[in-house]
């Protein structure tokens, strides 16, 4: 931002602010991102202040905070803050029913990891570092229930009665149950759709065993059952956040399981290695709610230059590549050079980061749904875990240019759809190769037989 524009900026702050919906983790880092260039930042939040009493039970499930993530706060300072508060994964941890754990590293070298890190505690970081910010206001117990996207005067229910304020810009971070998403659909300025997977979550714990921890602290823990699975996440604190994700009905599902009896015979047939671990398991299982998992997506993500919609907001992806607090970070990034390449018009700063932004949302959006196949069924296959290390030895032969989707989308900032592009080549050439070779070998073969007739 040039220094007339910050000025411009300044000037401003006693009339207008930009208003953040949502200060979760996309609009505690959108408000940093946006005080940065000088703008007067109102984050609204309709929860209580969360670094104050209790987490609600059964929602702190980890993220896995990867290069996309760590990129977004590199440019505020605060990846050094953060990674202290977390712990790297190298790999993947496969629990089998019977026999012992098998470590998949993420990358060829073994070496690259992704990071464990609760989300209150990345949460209450960037809070903390918005809230701290000139120009940046931070109003709890605000629930949206009102927007004018033409005008920007928002209506607030709070405990003390009904509350209006007016903003320059309305900006949605505020969910996959967004409230601005919900207004532009009131006055038909978009449309919507939620595909809702017959799947739920529902979140264990594996507490310190001896004031260590129970499992290996260096990976991502995963007990795939076909058509279920548990993760598990370490935490500073040495324990494991894990989370069922199991159908929500049938046999062998959320329903199907109710009684104290029930519950610890499945385990100890398809888990048996868990309840050792897991003292509270019945309880936890009995009283942690059963989250809802799907895909939301929208269009458009904005609304005349003046409403706008980032992260879950505008495209909720389900968890299962890890990404959705990345790539809802890689939103703001964007927003912020697009904010840069437009003078801070909005007008054309809104529409240029949706046309960037939403090609690449729907193919994370893809590939989180491939990935919750592979993480549930094949990782335990003989057959998946040979062709991960061919994978391996390729990247090792051909640095640089061949390079598995995991590492693409986890280790580096390349956008999910050129991510889509790539890899989909590096199978065809590949597939050539190898279609190659077998022809080479059968051509081979006959030409042997030939020889020994003769």
């Amino acid at each position: 931002m040039s220094e007339r524009q910050r000025a411009n900026h300044q000037l401003s702050a006693g009339r207008d602010e930009i208003a953040v919906v949502g200060a979760g983790l996309a609009g505690c880092l959108l408000a940093c991102f946006l005080a940065r260039r000088g703008y007067p930042v109102a984050l609204y939040e309709r929860r209580p202040d969360p670094r104050i009493g209790t987490p609600e039970r059964g929602r702190s499930i980890n993220l896995a905070l990867s290069e996309r993530g760590l990129d977004a706060l590199r440019r505020i300072g605060l990846h050094d803050e953060v990674l202290a508060e977390a712990l790297p994964m190298r790999g993947r941890m496969i629990h089998p029913v019977v026999g012992a754990p098998q470590l998949q590293p993420y990358s060829a070298g073994g070496d690259l990891a992704i990071n464990s890190i609760g989300r209150g505690a990345l949460n209450n970081a960037l809070l903390a570092a918005a809230a701290k910010l000139p120009g940046v206001r931070v109003v709890f117990d605000h629930r949206l229930v009102g927007l004018d996207p033409a005008t920007g005067e928002m209506a607030f229910e709070t405990p003390q009665g009904p509350v209006t304020a007016n903003a320059e810009v309305v900006l949605g971070a505020d969910g996959a149950g967004s409230a601005v998403r919900g207004q532009l659909l009131e006055h038909d300025l978009l449309t919507e759709s939620a595909d809702f997977l017959d799947y739920g979550y529902k979140e264990l714990t594996i507490p310190p065993l001896g004031g260590d921890f129970a499992l290996d602290p260096g990976a991502l823990h995963i007990w795939p059952r076909g058509t279920s699975m548990m993760i598990a996440l370490p935490n500073p604190d040495r324990s494991f956040t894990c989370t069922l994700f199991w159908p929500t009905h049938g046999t062998a599902s959320f329903a199907s399981l109710g009684s104290r009896a029930a519950i610890e015979r499945y385990f100890a047939q398809h888990y048996p290695d868990v309840p050792p671990l897991a003292p509270n398991l019945v309880d936890d299982y009995q009283h942690n709610p059963i989250g809802l998992l799907g895909t939301v997506r929208c269009d458009p993500w904005q609304a005349g230059g003046r409403v706008g919609l980032l992260g879950d907001a505008a495209h909720a992806i389900v968890p299962f590549y890890g990404q959705g607090a990345n790539c809802a970070f890689e939103d703001v990034v964007e927003l912020d050079r697009c904010l840069d390449e437009c003078a801070d018009d909005w007008s054309a700063a809104l529409p240029l980061y949706q046309h960037r932004r939403q090609d690449n949302a729907e193919a994370i959006a893809q590939m989180a749904l491939t990935n919750f196949v592979e993480m549930r069924d094949k990782v335990a296959s003989p057959v998946y875990q040979t062709r991960k290390k061919l994978e391996h030895a390729l990247e090792r032969a051909l640095p640089g240019r061949y390079v598995s989707e995991y590492e693409l989308i986890s280790f580096a900032t390349l956008p999910y759809a050129q991510v889509q592009r790539r890899v989909r080549r590096q199978y065809q050439v590949v597939g050539a190769v190898a279609a190659g070779v077998l022809a080479a070998l059968a051509g081979a073969a006959v030409a042997l037989g030939r020889g020994r007739r003769r």
